[in-house]
């Protein structure tokens, strides 16, 4: 086991904690955040709500059905993206080891910061304190020897816990907790592993290496690893990511739509976000996704295709992602959708070869330029004009990051 010693943040109930420290008369009452539109969903509520059932992913009328009283909230993202980087400043004070997991949990590698503040448990109390006197919020802290077991811990107290895993410690704790606790063990992994009879961390990680190779290949010694509490990964600080694999974006629509031509609309204004962002980072790719969730919220599917060449034009992006709808038969109404730009290529600038290519590149410079400036789709393609679709406010996706090409700027 290494030497080190990691923390994991995670922010209790973060959305609607902002929201609740913000508007004093929401504080102690049971509230769900909620995107704009028609039909919302819940991204997150208080722990007011969760005491009645209510729960992330619920749509609205569920929310009330458990919890009448519940009050709904219309989500602020700029608001969020906001704290949570003043946040990651905070932790940035600790350690200059810091990884954000996602726009309410980060990673601090405290290692060389011990001698400074005295122990870990000073630095997680000094953390706490801080993130409560400047944004009047409550955070879960676990401290462990790596990020698997710093995650871990940080969810066995909640809210406002403080959880510290011991080296010594780690074989007692792990032996009866369910594999599924564990951070990258998902709801299909989990049951396959049922299926193997391995239902705990124990289990999993003395279960023979080569039968889980067999049947998850190989990922399957990770398993094992991660079960044992192991897990050699880095903190990997802001700038230092590994490359980025793919660019993409989704969206639940406002309702569920069934015209191709609306649903054209959509993969339009997508296309543009997802070919914006490629620009903005000098990246291009050759594979396009399309990922459909239709209206019964259970039914999904997923398709890609490969192009000649590389491209981060957010008109190309959106033909082949019409291609690829072509070629399905939509069972029913569509809830989501999503495109993606993967097999990418890094530092792509290059000067077209033909004149109508460099008026088409200058003209999306320029649109770029004023869309960064003044907020996403201010200007854009005019096939999105006549449209009755609202921009409101996108979910933020689960791989945001406070800076780099996953921070989405919400408008």
């Amino acid at each position: 086991m290494n030497q080190r010693t990691v923390i994991h943040c995670d922010m209790n109930a973060f959305f609607a904690s902002v929201e609740q420290s913000a508007r004093p008369e929401l504080r102690g009452k049971p509230i769900a955040v909620v995107g704009s539109g028609g039909r919302p969903v819940i991204t997150t509520s208080s722990y007011e709500a969760r005491a009645r059932g209510v729960k992330t992913g619920m749509a609205v009328w569920e929310g009330r059905r458990l919890c009448p009283e519940l009050i709904i909230v219309i989500g602020d993202n700029k608001k969020y993206q906001h704290t949570s980087t003043e946040i990651n400043r905070i932790f940035q004070d600790f350690t200059p080891e810091v990884e954000a997991f996602s726009i309410d949990e980060s990673w601090l590698d405290i290692t060389h910061s011990l001698k400074m503040f005295g122990s870990a448990e000073t630095i997680a109390y000094q953390i706490k304190a801080r993130i409560k006197h400047q944004f009047d919020i409550t955070c879960s802290i676990g401290i462990a020897p790596n990020k698997l077991l710093a995650k871990l811990a940080s969810d066995l107290q909640k809210p406002d816990g403080l959880t510290i895993i011991k080296p010594d410690d780690v074989s007692r704790i792990l032996e009866h907790m369910p594999a599924s606790e564990l951070c990258g063990i998902g709801k299909k992994t989990a049951a396959t592993l049922r299926l193997m009879n391995i239902n705990t961390c124990g289990e999993l990680g003395r279960c023979d290496e080569a039968r889980l190779t067999r049947k998850f290949g190989i990922i399957g010694r990770r398993l094992m690893l991660m079960g044992q509490g192991i897990d050699d990964s880095p903190v990997t600080p802001f700038g230092e990511e590994d490359e980025v694999k793919s660019v993409g974006h989704s969206s639940t629509l406002e309702r569920d739509i069934d015209d191709p031509l609306e649903i054209r609309r959509f993969l339009l204004q997508l296309s543009e976000m997802v070919g914006s962002r490629a620009r903005r980072y000098n990246v291009a790719g050759k594979t396009i996704s399309l990922y459909v969730r239709y209206a019964d919220f259970f039914s999904s599917w997923g398709k890609q295709t490969t192009i000649k060449r590389h491209t981060n034009q957010s008109d190309e992006i959106y033909r082949t992602a019409v291609g690829i709808l072509e070629t399905v038969d939509l069972e029913q109404p569509v809830r989501l959708l999503g495109i993606s730009l993967s097999n990418l290529q890094h530092e792509v600038e290059q000067l077209p070869l033909f004149i109508e290519d460099r008026k088409k590149l200058e003209a999306t410079k320029a649109m770029d330029e004023v869309n960064q400036k003044y907020g996403n789709m201010v200007v854009t393609l005019g096939s999105l004009l006549p449209g009755k679709e609202k921009r409101g406010n996108h979910v933020i996706p689960p791989s945001w990051r406070p800076d780099g090409i996953k921070n989405v700027k919400c408008t």
